[in-house]
This record gives C-alpha cells, sequence and structure tokens, in this order.
C-alpha cells in the first residue's frame, strides 16, 4: 500500500522540480552583450563621418512582485561605450579635405526603463562621457587598423578640443495597433537629448513583423529579462523584422561643433543640419538566454559642409543569466 502512494508521489515530486527547473531557465534577470556599428559592415568600401562604435552593456530587471499599478516591469541597465567619427576617409593628406570633424565620445552611463502593462514604455538615461583626445577615439582606431590589416590614418592632428560632457535624454515609446494574428504591430516613439555633447529631440514609428512578444518582453526593447514575473506571461522566443523611420531635430553635437562650452573648440568645426532623416531596418531574434541582432542604418546629410549622407550597420549579441 505504502509503495503504491510513496510511486505516484515520488512522480509528481519529479514532474515539479523539472517543470520548475524549466520555468527557472527559461527567465533570467541579468543580460549582459554587446553593441558594434561600423560603415564597414554594408561592405560599400566606406570609412568616413560615424565609422565606429562600441557600447557594452549589463541590464538588471527589478523584482516585478513588489510592483504597483500598470507597471509590468522595471529594468535599470549600465553602460559604456565609445563613438568614433573621421572625415571622408581616415586618412586625410591635408586639412582642406576635413569635410567633418575628426572626433571620438567615450562615455559612462545608466539608464532606467519602465515598462508599463499596456506595452508602453519610458526610458530615462544618464551619462558622463568626453570628447577629444581623452576620449581615446584616435588609439582605438589605429589599434583597429593595425589588427585587421586596414591603412595608415592621417588626420587625426585636425580633431576637435577635449570637454568633459554631462548628456540626459528621456524616450517615450506608445503602442499603437497589432494585427489581428499577431504578426506585426505598429509602435510610434519620441525622445529628447539636452546635454553639453548632443542636444535636440525626434519622433518617429517603429514596425514589426514575424514572431512577437508583447512590448515589455521583446527584443525590440531590451526587455527580454525577467524577476519573478507572479505567473505573467512572459518571455518566448521571438525572430521579427523591423524598420525604425525617424525625422530627428539637430539643437547641437560637439563631435561637429566642438565643445558647447569651450573657446576653443578645435582646428576644424561646422555648423550642423538642424533636420535629419534616418530610417534603420533591421532583424532580431531571441530565444532563452540568447539574443541577437543585424540592422542597417541610413541617415540624409547631417553637416553644413560638402559632406554627404551616410549609412553604417550594426551588430548586437546578448546573454542572459541568474
Amino acid at each position: 500500500m505504502y509503495i503504491k502512494i510513496i510511486k505516484p508521489a515520488i512522480c509528481a515530486f519529479f514532474i515539479v522540480q523539472t517543470f520548475t527547473a524549466f520555468s527557472q531557465k527559461a527567465d533570467y534577470k541579468n543580460e549582459f552583450g554587446f553593441r558594434s556599428d561600423n560603415d564597414s559592415y554594408l561592405a560599400q568600401g566606406q570609412d568616413r563621418y560615424y565609422t565606429n562604435g562600441l557600447f557594452i552593456t549589463f541590464r538588471h530587471a527589478t523584482d516585478q512582485s513588489k510592483l504597483h499599478g500598470s507597471i509590468h516591469k522595471k529594468i535599470w541597465e549600465i553602460e559604456a561605450g565609445q563613438r568614433i567619427y573621421n572625415a571622408q576617409s581616415g586618412s586625410i593628406p591635408d586639412i582642406a579635405f576635413v569635410d567633418r570633424p575628426f572626433a571620438g565620445y567615450l562615455f559612462g552611463g545608466f539608464n532606467m526603463a519602465w515598462l508599463y502593462d499596456s506595452e508602453n514604455s519610458l526610458k530615462a538615461n544618464l551619462q558622463v562621457g568626453t570628447i577629444g583626445r581623452s576620449s581615446l577615439a584616435q588609439d582605438a582606431q589605429e589599434f583597429l587598423h593595425k589588427s585587421v590589416g586596414f591603412y595608415e590614418l592621417e588626420g587625426w592632428q585636425y580633431q576637435v578640443n577635449d570637454e568633459v560632457g554631462l548628456n540626459t535624454s528621456l524616450e517615450y515609446m506608445r503602442f499603437l495597433k497589432r494585427s489581428g494574428n499577431s504578426k506585426a504591430d505598429f509602435s510610434a516613439i519620441a525622445y529628447v537629448n539636452v546635454g553639453t555633447t548632443y542636444s535636440g529631440g525626434g519622433a518617429g514609428l517603429i514596425i514589426r513583423t514575424g514572431r512577437l512578444n508583447p512590448l515589455y518582453n521583446s527584443a525590440i526593447n531590451n526587455s527580454r529579462v525577467v524577476n519573478r514575473s507572479q505567473g505573467r506571461l512572459e518571455t518566448g522566443p521571438e525572430f521579427f523584422f523591423f524598420i525604425k523611420p525617424m525625422v530627428n531635430f539637430v539643437a547641437y553635437d560637439a563631435t561637429v561643433q566642438g565643445g558647447l562650452l569651450s573657446n576653443d573648440k578645435g582646428p576644424v568645426t561646422y555648423d550642423v543640419k538642424t533636420t535629419v532623416i534616418s530610417s534603420e531596418i533591421g532583424a532580431m531574434y531571441a530565444k532563452r538566454r540568447w539574443t541577437a541582432d543585424f540592422s542597417m542604418t541610413f541617415k540624409s546629410k547631417e553637416i553644413k559642409s560638402t559632406a554627404k549622407s551616410h549609412q553604417y550597420g550594426s551588430i548586437s549579441l546578448y546573454y542572459k543569466f541568474n
């Protein structure tokens, strides 16, 4: 009799343990990874303007069981990154050919995101960084070119001068509509930047199509981390294509105009175009611990000089864990 009772009990115990282990493995509260931007990813033989960017990020979902009201999830992240800009080429024989200032931006930042049951979201960011020689952009680009056998650089003597910057930003994303079969959706996005390095704002749309999660659990929002979701529907696999057309209004860009608070901004600076049209097109894949994506960004002319419009590619890879 006892054996008849114990056997089902043991089986039930292992089933519960297996299910619990699977659930624990399916959702992770931490994520670490990187994003790399480079115009060479588009294989057009270019090396100009925004030529390279590298960003390393750690993000963490807070305890969702302690959240109240319509807030589905809160995620904070810390990030370190560097952007590198050069003229029409990284090898400029004379200052007359500098159609976009050589510049770098090295920074560390903190970001907080609030994601709501309505699938709307609000993100706030604070960064401290520097432009000029202290950004180490010249060193990073020289190391990169030597490592992969690219041409020798010339022209960094014309870069903008040093200035420490403090920059803040707010971004709001509003869910608009999802198709009846849940294979496509539309959202509006708007942002504002206020700082000594970058200031401006913009608005646009995000259109996704494919296998989608809600925006509070999606790679498009960097929101796939989960922490005690209290039985709510959480992260499933995703694979989708997206397009993000934007209208951007530029008030100040220290990598083009030199330091906002500096009297001596550098040997070559330009004014910026106040309106820039951009479009990002890409694909995202996410399953369990891994998230990866590739995208292409196309921008209209940004600078009041002979500089042309520009485009670059982006690759990112993130790993989730507990």
